[in-house]
């Protein structure tokens, strides 16, 4: 009985871990498409590191590294590698519900940032001499037609040059209509619409981790009962 409890857990483990391997494979991938054609580092300058890509990178090597553990320690029925995989989950559910409670305690510091970085990102977009430069406005070209947006609070922003990409209507002629909401604004429109997903995605993995510490942690005691597996 305890023997096939035993074998249960391990293909449980090692199935979880193999899907959790691939989406980390399927995170990184996306992370490096975006990085190579959404680098989106002239709109937020001073937090260039913390981009979307940059994060996607880091969370799909993080992903494939720790299932990749998992996995092999329900395969080889190693103790140590069932005890560092329990212990890394612990530290990433940490993590993730520390920057959950930072989030919601600091947004009002949080948004400060954001609009100094943004103001600062379309102010080296304009140019010190007012001309606009090709990389920095190919990157609010797209965010601004993406997300109906102009400038940083309005149209206002771009002084005398407003870019195309601002334009929503008579755009030909000497008084073109633009769009109203800043990027500032439909950021955070968009941030409180998806609060609720978000919320809920933040749970579901802290489940699944709970669920992948209780499995390793299983695995670990019925393999040290029965004397199988390597020793500490």
């Amino acid at each position: 009985m305890a023997q096939g409890c035993l074998k249960c857990l391990k293909l449980t483990m090692c199935a979880a871990n193999f899907l959790c391997f691939m989406c980390g494979v399927a995170v990184l991938g996306f992370g490096v498409y975006m990085m190579v054609n959404f680098r989106m580092t002239a709109l937020t300058p001073t937090m260039a590191s913390f981009n979307s890509a940059n994060m996607l990178l880091v969370s799909g090597i993080i992903i494939m590294c720790v299932s990749f553990l998992g996995f092999l320690g329900a395969l080889k029925e190693n103790r140590c590698l069932l005890l560092t995989f329990f212990l890394l989950l612990f530290f990433l559910m940490l993590v993730e519900l520390t920057a959950a409670c930072l989030l919601l305690v600091y947004e009002g510091e949080i948004a400060r940032l954001v609009k100094e970085d943004l103001d600062l990102g379309l102010t080296k977009a304009k140019g010190k001499t007012g001309v606009n430069t090709t990389e920095e406005m190919s990157e609010w070209d797209l965010v601004q037609t993406q997300l109906d947006c102009c400038g940083v609070t309005n149209a206002t922003d771009w002084g005398e040059k407003v870019p195309k990409s601002c334009c929503k209507s008579n755009c030909e002629t000497q008084n073109p209509q633009y769009r109203e909401k800043g990027c500032l604004v439909t950021l955070k429109n968009l941030f409180e619409e998806n609060f609720l997903t978000t919320g809920i995605s933040v749970i579901v993995l802290c489940i699944v981790e709970v669920l992948g510490m209780c499995f390793a942690m299983t695995l670990f005691c019925h393999i040290s009962r029965s004397g199988l597996g390597y020793k500490l």
